[in-house]
């Protein structure tokens, strides 16, 4: 989330910060720089749906036009995310479809991979698979560990989130047949084919 308000996104205008963990510390970085934060705590209501509901309430009040899962570790309902087809996204750190859901990283140092890294995609009621965006891809060395992955991966992260929220306000964003394709020139480094490191 901070590296894509620090990006600075031409045309882009972060509408608020929402959180259904109160204590996120997300919520307080972001009021700090005058960006609306709002506290939507899922333990007080009955059910997801109940939920999810209130949620998509809270983010219409803003009528984005993007809506970027950053750190959002609940999954949605296929109600919610109908309501956001075609303009929600998430990021997830591993290569997808490879090893969705959780502990990513210690599953790849299980599996054996020698390369692994991040993809953001479109959200989709199924979890961690809607059409890719983009992703970038490190090389997973003998001595790692799910930590040392983990912050090798974030890196790359915090460079092809901003880049797909720029290339969504830009229009060059199309999914077609369930996949995304990419309109103009691909940026010089290459983030969709990011370098392995």
């Amino acid at each position: 989330m901070q590296a894509i308000v620090e990006a600075g996104i031409p045309g882009a205008c972060v509408a608020a910060i929402i959180s259904n963990r109160p204590d996120a510390m997300g919520l307080a970085w972001a009021q700090a720089r005058g960006i609306d934060s709002i506290a939507l705590d899922h333990k007080t209501f009955a059910d997801r749906t109940a939920f999810d509901d209130a949620l998509a309430q809270t983010i219409d009040r803003y009528q984005p036009d993007l809506v970027v899962l950053a750190g959002y570790m609940r999954i949605l309902t296929d109600g919610f995310v109908a309501h956001y087809a075609g303009r929600m996204i998430n990021i997830h750190p591993s290569l997808l479809p490879a090893f969705s859901g959780l502990n990513t990283h210690a599953r790849a140092l299980e599996a054996g991979v020698k390369i692994t890294g991040c993809t953001v995609h479109f959200v989709t009621p199924e979890l961690d698979h809607g059409p890719i965006i983009a992703q970038a891809a490190v090389a997973v060395g003998d001595n790692d560990t799910p930590e040392s992955l983990a912050t090798r991966i974030l890196e790359q992260e915090h460079v092809i989130y901003p880049q797909a929220v720029r290339w969504f306000i830009e229009g060059r964003l199309k999914q077609i047949d369930g996949r995304v394709e990419l309109s103009g020139a691909l940026p010089s480094h290459g983030a969709l084919r990011a370098p392995i490191n």
